[in-house]
């Protein structure tokens, strides 16, 4: 419904608007942003705002009921209004409008099928070079577990050496023992590798049945040659293949690659689903969620459409969507898909046949992963709810910051904060610290931690609650640093028990015991383990580099440049330590005389 005290002024000024091309932007009696939309004809869309009943939507009552007045923007065409519709939520992000919250880049698996001993790579970006690149997919986690289940079902290298770099030099190897075929034995030829490797391209393809054929063929003539070591290999092979196809549904023919998307805004939380179809196989799908308040409508699916392919590299020739976007909006994202994939795309809802059975799935998806959504926000509010009220907290700490300090010996002093927003992980906020003072204990450096937290308190707001990973004396440091600086953040300490699990909480007048709180429990554990992990391993990745460079320092001629010379071309320390001479002499600034002591060294004659 219209406000009354705005109603004859939006309809007077809707009224005055011309049929052509543009975006509006709504505001609210303060002057802010909270809605931008895009139309065909501007005079149409928004006059449908300010007369009652020609919404049905409770949300978008809502907004249109706090909107006091509008701008608008008139575009030549309605692509160049769906790009600076999208460029204005991203700037404003309005509170009514479905924003995409994830602006990433998606990973592709790359076969260098060019190149003389070809190889498989994960990247973000598709260059426009001979190799083949399938996907994308939603995260690089999909894209690595992919690749391996091909390393291991073909039997490709999953090591770090490169080839022809490295062929004949690795003289003992797990991998080879487990059957690789990696041309780091000399015996494997370059057209022996590149066909197995060729097999794999094929089933990443799609063509599984080639595969099959191809490979129960070469089994049956090793038999006939009585090489039965060889078939014995194709033959495992086959069965590696079989298993893999059974981890993949087939849903559509082996040539169909396809995107499919539903959009359900029944259940409290708005979500899309997305399945991505790549030669006839359901490889990957994604879900998005949205705001309760955000207007889930046609004009809402487009835009959403929008942000999700502008930082893709690649497009699928063609679209499915289920029911909610109208053919006005269907017709809209052709065109703007087709011009920038430079070919054309198809975008359809379709009613019948396994396409709309695709959808359908994609849409039961969505409403399922929707509630569980739901649910798990309301089990999150109570956990939070009931830690405020046990820890006599004065709000309920929506964004917790918690810290751990970890160090080798004196050195590597680091302090690591993970941050949790409504009781789940918001990595992108994640930070370390590395101690630049060399401390005797924990507590000067988790107040220098504190300390260089408050100082970027501007780009990033204080939370509501800091959870230290330590006892009362841990509380106190963080307390009074808090203190002198004016600020009033809660601080709560978890302290463990002697199995380095977390026991109790505590605060400056003594110890929160949480054993009979569960839920409580559940969510100060996770967040503990988290900021240790965390810590731990960023402090440890730090103790490797300074090892393996030190190593290499020790030796008379070898400085940081040189080490870090002769680890990049070895692959590593391993690779160094098993290098001839003559090897050795072919890393830029290493002579006869210092790679002479690089053997000794490592052969134990220099100590």
């Amino acid at each position: 419904m219209v406000n009354p005290e705005y109603a004859g002024y939006l309809r007077e000024k809707a009224a005055g608007l011309p049929l052509s091309p543009g975006i509006y932007i709504m505001r609210d009696k303060n002057g802010k942003i909270i809605y931008v939309g895009k139309s065909k004809k501007l005079k149409n869309r928004v006059s449908q705002y300010f007369h009652e009943n020609d919404f049905k939507s409770q949300k978008t009552d809502a907004m249109t009921f706090f909107v006091a007045d509008f701008d608008y923007i008139l575009c030549d065409t309605e692509i160049e209004a769906l790009s600076l519709e999208n460029s204005l939520i991203k700037l404003y992000r309005p509170r009514y409008n479905v924003k995409l919250k994830d602006d990433k880049s998606y990973p592709y698996i790359k076969a260098s099928t060019d190149a003389e001993y070809p190889e498989f790579s994960v990247t973000r970006k598709r260059e426009g070079d001979k190799a083949k690149y399938f996907g994308p997919y939603t995260g690089t986690n999909t894209a690595y577990s992919i690749l391996s289940a091909m390393q291991k079902t073909f039997s490709l290298p999953s090591c770090r050496r490169h080839f022809p770099r490295d062929r004949g030099k690795v003289k003992n190897c797990i991998y080879r023992q487990i059957g690789c075929v990696a041309p780091c034995r000399e015996e494997v030829s370059p057209d022996e590798y590149r066909e197995v490797f060729m097999q794999a391209v094929s089933f990443l393809s799609g063509d599984t049945d080639g595969v099959l054929t191809d490979l129960t063929k070469k089994m049956n003539d090793a038999a006939e040659r009585m090489a039965y070591e060889a078939a014995a290999r194709y033959r495992d092979r086959i069965i590696a293949v079989k298993k893999l196809c059974e981890k993949q549904k087939v849903v559509e023919a082996p040539s169909v690659e396809r995107d499919v998307i539903a959009w359900q805004s029944d259940e409290l939380i708005p979500s899309a689903c997305v399945f991505y179809v790549r030669g006839g196989k359901l490889i990957d799908s994604e879900v998005f969620f949205f705001g309760t308040s955000e207007i889930a409508d046609s004009s809402a699916i487009s835009s959403f459409v929008y942000g999700l392919y502008m930082s893709r590299e690649y497009i699928p020739r063609e679209i499915t969507f289920a029911e909610g976007i109208d053919d006005d909006d269907l017709a809209l994202l052709s065109d703007w898909l087709s011009e920038k994939a430079g070919y054309k795309v198809s975008v359809r809802v379709p009613k019948r046949g396994d396409a709309k059975k695709l959808c359908d799935m994609a849409l039961q998806n969505a409403v399922q992963r929707a509630k569980e959504k739901q649910s798990q926000s309301e089990n999150s509010d109570k956990s939070l709810t009931r830690l405020a009220a046990i820890a006599n907290l004065e709000v309920v700490p929506e964004r917790i910051e918690a810290f751990d300090i970890s160090n080798y010996g004196d050195e590597h002093i680091t302090a690591g904060m993970v941050v949790y927003e409504n009781a789940k992980p918001k990595k992108s906020d994640y930070r370390i610290y590395n101690i630049r003072a060399d401390y005797q204990d924990d507590y000067g450096a988790m107040r220098e931690a504190i300390e260089r937290r408050i100082a970027h308190s501007a780009e990033m707001p204080l939370p509501d609650l800091f959870l230290i990973d330590g006892g009362a004396a841990h509380v106190a440091v963080v307390s009074d640093v808090l203190r002198e600086h004016g600020l009033g953040v809660a601080v709560l300490g978890m302290v463990k028990d002697e199995h380095h699990k977390t026991r109790a909480l505590v605060d400056e007048t003594g110890e929160i015991s949480i054993a009979l709180e569960q839920s409580v429990f559940v969510l100060i554990y996770g967040i503990q383990e988290e900021v240790h992990r965390f810590t731990v391993s960023h402090m440890s990745a730090k103790k490797r580099k300074t090892l393996r460079h030190s190593s290499l320092e020790k030796i008379d001629g070898i400085g940081p440049a040189k080490a870090k010379a002769l680890l990049s071309h070895f692959g590593g320390l391993g690779g160094v330590k098993t290098a001839s001479a003559e090897e050795l002499i072919k890393v830029r600034g290493i002579d006869a005389n210092l790679a002479q002591k690089i053997t000794e060294y490592f052969k134990g004659d220099i100590k």
